[in-house]
């Protein structure tokens, strides 16, 4: 939060002033501190006022972590789960492999695993600073989390709490559209689950609710929807004209309820 309000101010004051980011939790180290994303949150909707503006430096102190509610070091392992997904299969078994060193903050997996998703993030921002194709792959889960957060009220799930629950949610959108395994999705679930992160969306959200807040996402385009969904362990798409029908019975199908059918 600290971070994007800062960027946010620095890419205003005076049109652009320079700055550093200095991370303190797990989340911004592996994801919100690179690649020039500054924003803060409106009633409408998470990141709705922002601006692409590069800090000059980003400092990561390990020791930080050590001060961290173990929620919020759950949280930030939801964008490191993510990563793998999406990007790198051999990151992902790693993943498996480790968590729970991650989750007992063990400094030399630590050290690893922030450094590589730094080096995946910055392939793609690289490639595409400003979002036109490739970057809208790091937002697998957030269409779907970003309704959680802006319904339940900022803070009430944290942010990767949110985007875990929404990666479960697209893993299941793309499964009924033929395109992802059920085996793969189980695989998702408990790793998550070793993170200490939720794997189903609120009890207190009806499906319905979501729609109103996915529709205002900035991936809608002309308006349709368009979702980041994997293809597999390592690979995503983008993937518009997905029907509302579909995305409600994925949602409901990771509901509490809809978990235990």
């Amino acid at each position: 939060m600290i971070g994007d309000l800062t960027g946010f101010a620095a890419a205003c004051y005076q049109r652009g002033v320079r700055f550093i980011q200095v991370p303190t939790t797990l989340l911004s180290q592996v994801d919100s501190s690179v690649g020039g994303k500054t924003a803060v949150n409106h009633p409408l909707g998470k990141n709705m006022i922002g601006a692409f503006y590069q800090p000059v430096s980003v400092v990561v102190d390990l020791d930080c972590l050590k001060t961290l509610p173990a929620r919020e070091l759950s949280s930030g392992l939801a964008e490191v789960i993510k990563y793998g997904i999406i990007l790198d299969h051999d990151f992902f078994v790693w993943l498996e492999n480790n968590i729970d060193a991650l989750v007992a903050l063990d400094m030399q997996a630590l050290a690893y695993c922030i450094r590589r998703c730094c080096e995946l993030k910055a392939e793609v921002v690289a490639a595409d600073e400003r979002e036109s194709g490739l970057r809208a792959l790091l937002n697998l889960g957030h269409t779907y989390g970003h309704a959680i957060e802006a319904e339940m009220g900022y803070g009430v799930w944290l942010h990767g709490e949110a985007i875990a629950a929404g990666m479960v949610m697209a893993a299941e959108t793309a499964h009924r559209l033929g395109q992802f395994s059920r085996e793969d999705i189980e695989r998702i679930k408990a790793l998550l689950l070793r993170a200490g992160l939720p794997v189903c969306g609120p009890q207190e959200m009806a499906p319905g609710t979501y729609l109103p807040h996915m529709m205002r996402d900035k991936k809608v385009l002309a308006g349709e929807l368009r979702l980041v969904l994997p293809t597999a362990i390592g690979q995503a798409e983008v993937r518009g004209g997905v029907g509302h029908d579909m995305v409600l019975a994925s949602i409901a199908a990771c509901l509490p309820d809809g978990m235990s059918k």
